[in-house]
């Protein structure tokens, strides 16, 4: 089954052309990993599959996307869109409050009001993300008193919080050290049975490592997209195994 259907998706930042007919699909409950050198239009894309690029200045979008066989344009409350796609960025942003708050948000701005209710999600959401066990005595704390790695698990808990069906990760270990990038890369192979996992990241080995499918990105365009081990080991276009073996980019 497929969790986004692509087609003929075109994306202009006023005369820039970021995104040029890209028709794909992303698989469901499996790691899909979009690789390219910078600028080529991943982290473009993966905004426009829960509609963040609707806030950009001057954004045009042509062809169509559909999540789970609806048009994600068809939304009247594109709040709607983003809890059932969660997305997690490259540099860890919990709020400015404490643990707990931050994994609550979410679910209070959806309506959840009662606090047994609260404290079933938050627990089940930093269980899911894996730093339960680092924080459950710490939940009065501040967010931002946490590691940097742990931030980021945390923010993954908080998009995990109001049950999304698949999760947008835009190079989220970049900015971590290599202990802190081993545990999100645990932590994404067992998120993979319950959700469907769209990363951006710059690091071969990492999409090598986690996803199951790989797609090349080069000036807008997707070059070639298919299993990750063929891709790797077999690249059907020279521009991907030039990337790929380190010529360029």
């Amino acid at each position: 089954m497929n969790c986004f259907e692509i087609n003929d998706l075109n994306i202009y930042y006023g005369t820039f052309q970021a995104l040029k007919g890209i028709t794909m699909n992303i698989e469901a409950n499996k790691i899909t990993a979009f690789i390219g050198p910078s600028g080529c239009g991943k982290s473009t894309l993966i905004k426009t599959l829960n509609r963040m690029n609707d806030v950009a200045e001057g954004c045009v979008v042509s062809g169509s996307v559909r999540f789970f066989g609806s048009d994600i344009y068809t939304y009247p409350d594109v709040s709607q869109l983003r809890k059932r796609i969660g997305m997690v960025f490259q540099k860890p942003n919990p709020f400015p409050m404490n643990v707990y708050d931050n994994i609550a948000f979410g679910p209070r701005t959806h309506g959840v009001k009662s606090r047994y209710d609260l404290d079933g999600i938050v627990e089940r959401a930093l269980r899911d993300a894996a730093i339960w066990d680092e924080v459950k005595d710490r939940m009065r704390k501040s967010a931002l008193s946490l590691s940097g790695g742990q931030q980021q698990r945390l923010c993954i808990a908080r998009a995990l919080a109001v049950s999304p069906e698949a999760l947008l990760l835009d190079e989220p270990t970049s900015a971590l050290d290599p202990i802190s990038i081993g545990k999100i890369e645990e932590l994404l192979l067992t998120l993979r049975e319950k959700y469907s996992i769209v990363i951006v990241t710059h690091n071969m080995q990492q999409a090598a490592r986690i996803s199951g499918s790989t797609a090349f990105f080069l000036l807008g365009e997707v070059i070639e997209q298919g299993e990750t081990a063929r891709l790797f080991a077999m690249p059907s276009d020279k521009r991907t195994e030039d990337y790929i073996t380190g010529r360029f980019g």
